[in-house]
């Protein structure tokens, strides 16, 4: 079996087109960058498209599900069994998740990453787990190293059903008692961050329940000093649905598809792939910033800039799917709007 370095190569986004790109967006009837974030939406989804019509095709969104051993601990107020209930409720249609893809036209699947319960059949249900929830982080690291790499190739096999389909835009989401956990764990050590810094209140814990989390989460630092590499961090300190979006983002990633990334866990899933292959960012619009603290530390290491500051920080991918009518306006935009010369209106004439 390749190794995951080779295996998952992506190249950095071609920019041939830039200056035509650019070119049919400053004789749009506006003045020079009057759209701001939107023309650099559609300059971006051109370049990977490679195409000065882009179009959004068959958009999905996949939310991942897995529950964490570490959640014995106490990180989060919730009981674990709150992730399989949840999981039910996006099957049932219920949850926010569901409202806003309903809303804006995206497909919704949930996977089960390794959540530790049975879960029913359904038709919008991928059962690919890659165990029953992770190991405690404070006894041994969260899983193997062939555990992680097996649910990296599992998490790109499942994008690439999806673009088998025609799908060329998709987001990610994602459900799991503890996974803020698992989140802040994998930013403090890749960015070599305090974990104070990192660590926020997840579901909702209260300031007692905050300074508990930290101390939790400094004493599994503390006992895994040797985990530095991203394979070995991940396999480490994260959890399966996060190693699953790991192998999701580099796939996409490779198959040229425009990826919107969510909120906090998310963005720890993609800082991990962007340090295994760092043409991922290129393919990657930063739909929101969380709410959750340490997401904004986050999105300075990915370099993003988000397109929404809402206040949100409930995860599912409900940021994501709630900035996907901006990509639709910018790519409308670029292939609708009139320009100067077609419109009959007279330029900007400088002396």
């Amino acid at each position: 079996m390749p190794d995951i370095h080779t295996e998952f190569l992506v190249s950095p986004l071609e920019r041939t087109l830039e200056a035509a790109l650019r070119d049919k967006l400053d004789r749009k009837t506006k003045p020079l960058g009057s759209l701001g974030q939107l023309e650099q939406l559609a300059l971006q989804i051109g370049l990977i498209q490679q195409r000065l019509d882009p179009q959004i095709k068959a958009p999905t969104m996949l939310v991942f599900a897995a529950d964490h051993g570490l959640a014995e601990a106490g990180v989060s107020p919730f009981p674990q069994a709150v992730t399989a209930q949840m999981v039910l409720n996006f099957l049932n249609g219920g949850a926010a998740i569901n409202v806003l893809c309903r809303t804006h036209g995206l497909t919704l699947q949930v996977v089960d990453a390794g959540v530790n319960a049975d879960l029913p059949s359904h038709p919008d249900l991928l059962s690919r787990p890659q165990g029953r929830g992770t190991a405690n982080m404070l006894q041994q690291p969260a899983m193997t190293h062939a555990q992680a790499e097996a649910a990296i190739r599992a998490g790109a096999a499942v994008v690439r059903q999806h673009q088998a389909s025609g799908c060329n835009l998709i987001g990610f989401g994602e459900m799991g008692i503890g996974n803020t956990s698992a989140a802040a764990l994998l930013l403090a050590r890749l960015a070599d961050l305090p974990i104070a810094d990192c660590t926020g209140r997840g579901t909702g814990l209260d300031d007692a329940g905050l300074l508990r989390k930290i101390d939790i989460l400094q004493q599994v630092l503390q006992r895994h000093p040797d985990a530095l590499s991203p394979l070995a961090v991940l396999a480490t300190f994260g959890g399966f649905e996060i190693a699953m979006m790991v192998g999701a983002y580099l796939a996409a990633a490779q198959a040229r598809m425009t990826i919107l990334v969510d909120g906090f866990i998310t963005s720890a899933a993609l800082l991990v792939a962007s340090r295994l292959q760092p043409a991922v960012l290129d393919y990657c619009v930063f739909s929101h910033c969380s709410d959750e603290f340490g997401h904004a530390l986050l999105l300075r290491q990915l370099g993003g800039t988000p397109l929404l500051r809402l206040g949100m920080r409930l995860g599912e991918g409900s940021g994501a799917a709630t900035a996907y009518p901006l990509l639709q306006a910018s790519v409308a935009l670029l292939n609708q709007m009139a320009s100067f010369e077609s419109a009959g209106v007279s330029e900007r004439q400088d002396t």
